[in-house]
């Protein structure tokens, strides 16, 4: 016959010799993170998948991936321009020409994509540190002031249209992509 269990898992006594045992013999507990797996048990991970996924959760990584990611973006937008520039149905171009303009309308839209990204990206990982949330507040305030920021070579007034314009269709984004129901199956 099994003797009754209570409802604790742990009596105060066994609780206390257990902590003194851990206390006394200066057992550290370990420090890593157990990820669940989906196929097999749950394992330890290893220092270097802690130390990689840190560095590609950071705000640095994630701005220079927006970086990179906006550059080709912005690239292929103007690829896209460019063939269709109205120059280029009005007056006759040599093929030297056309191509030395499609290089310098891909790499300005290029430029700006990246930088845009770059802010943005790094401004909403800050703004999501400091507040410790993730919610569409995050990418409304980084819109704000990244349109502000990028408004504001053109004067205080334009600083105040970017950041409000900028921050409104970041609001409009997040809501699609978060309502969404080719997104989000669920819905």
């Amino acid at each position: 016959m099994e003797p009754a269990r209570s409802s604790e898992p742990f009596s105060p006594t066994e609780f206390h010799s257990v902590l003194k045992y851990l206390v006394e013999n200066k057992i550290k507990l370990n420090p890593n993170i157990i990820v669940p797996q989906s196929a097999g048990p749950a394992r330890v991970q290893p220092r270097e998948e802690l130390m990689l996924a840190n560095i590609a959760e950071s705000c640095p990584f994630r701005a220079c991936m927006s970086f990179v990611v906006g550059g080709a973006l912005g690239g292929f937008i103007g690829l896209f321009n460019s063939s269709m520039a109205p120059q280029h149905t009005t007056v006759q171009m040599s093929t030297r020409e056309t191509l030395m303009d499609m290089k310098s309308t891909i790499v300005s839209n290029a430029k700006q994509f990246a930088t845009i990204g770059f802010m943005f990206a790094g401004v909403e990982c800050c703004v999501e540190s400091y507040r410790a949330k993730t919610d569409w507040r995050n990418s409304v305030y980084a819109g704000g002031i990244t349109g502000g920021l990028l408004g504001f070579r053109a004067g205080i007034k334009a600083a105040g249209f970017g950041a409000a314009g900028f921050a409104a269709f970041s609001a409009a984004i997040d809501y699609f992509m978060h309502t969404s129901s080719l997104f989000n199956p669920s819905n």
